[in-house]
């Protein structure tokens, strides 16, 4: 049994694995603001990501080390405040972090670090190149958050702790994140592609997400940069197709690229301009199996 410490551990990814390390009967302890407000899945133990306390007394007790905080990217129209909030709890959690590990006496065997694949920086609809672990980093203003937020922690490779970075697409779950909405039109009937269509988009379905954190974590001849999307990249134009047939519901209303540029500001590039990344080392270095590798077996299973 391992005893997993885990800041941003009441999200929705948090939530997932948390349930699922549960599961395979290891321990789990989640970091968080709200002591009082306890998590459904593993202990509670108060933090404000900030400064140093007696959480850290935690890190010694730890053996896998997960780190999820960071401010939703979009959970609200993008701004000088916004980003700064995006930033810096990314940034400074994993230094902070890394600071606890190089303070204690034991130090985790392995730390989690969580990005994603705006890493790459964004392709324009038509684009259609694969993106892989080995591909050079973007140069848009996400992308430079993904660098930094990657960078926070690697000091503790220094210390002998083995680090895992997770970049991260669409993560497809049906009671949180993108998908409730991406079908809130189609609900309406009133669904269709965004703008073109043709951008690409990275998903993954939360339980693979987390089984693949986990096959991570067990596997102590693992570590660096891994992607964690599903095989079988697809357009925004097909995802609508396949979403619209599986709701039961038509996909014939496409969504100006203007109206959504009007509506989300320099947000709608998350909607608009997409990336065709491949999980290859996950594929042809660690042997995992993906239970949703094409998005209508993904959605089948959410919404049937």
């Amino acid at each position: 049994m391992a005893l997993a410490l885990i800041s941003g551990g009441s999200g929705m990814i948090g939530t997932a694995l948390s349930r699922l390390l549960l599961e395979k009967g290891h321990r789990v302890v989640v970091l968080t603001r709200d002591v009082m407000k306890r998590s459904e899945f593993g202990e509670s133990v108060e933090w404000d990501g900030v400064h140093p306390g007696l959480w850290m007394d935690w890190i010694q007790k730890s053996d896998w080390l997960i780190n999820l905080a960071g401010e939703n990217i979009g959970g609200k129209r993008w701004s000088t405040e916004h980003w700064r909030a995006v930033r810096e709890s990314r940034v400074f959690t994993g230094e902070l972090l890394t600071e606890a590990v190089r303070r204690s006496s034991r130090k985790p065997s392995v730390m989690l670090q969580m990005s994603a694949i705006g890493y790459y920086g964004i392709q324009y609809a038509g684009d259609t190149s694969a993106l892989d672990e080995n591909s050079p980093p973007g140069n848009d203003r996400l992308a430079a958050v993904c660098r930094e937020w990657e960078a926070s922690s690697y000091k503790v490779e220094e210390l002998g702790v083995r680090r895992l970075i997770i970049r991260t697409g669409l993560v497809l779950n049906r009671k949180a994140g993108v998908l409730p909405k991406l079908d809130l039109p189609f609900r309406f009937f009133v669904g269709g592609p965004m703008g073109n269509g043709r951008q690409m988009y990275s998903w993954i379905h939360i339980d693979d997400l987390v089984q693949g954190m986990l096959y991570l974590l067990e596997n102590p001849g693992l570590s660096g940069a891994f992607n964690l999307t599903a095989p079988e990249p697809v357009s925004n134009a097909e995802f609508s197709r396949l979403l619209g047939r599986i709701l039961h519901r038509p996909s014939w209303l496409p969504v100006p690229a203007f109206a959504l540029k009007l509506a989300l500001g320099e947000m709608s590039t998350l909607i608009l301009d997409g990336q065709r990344v491949l999980p290859k080392r996950l594929q042809s270095e660690s042997g995992f199996t993906f239970m949703y590798p094409d998005v209508q077996s993904a959605l089948q299973d959410i919404y049937n």
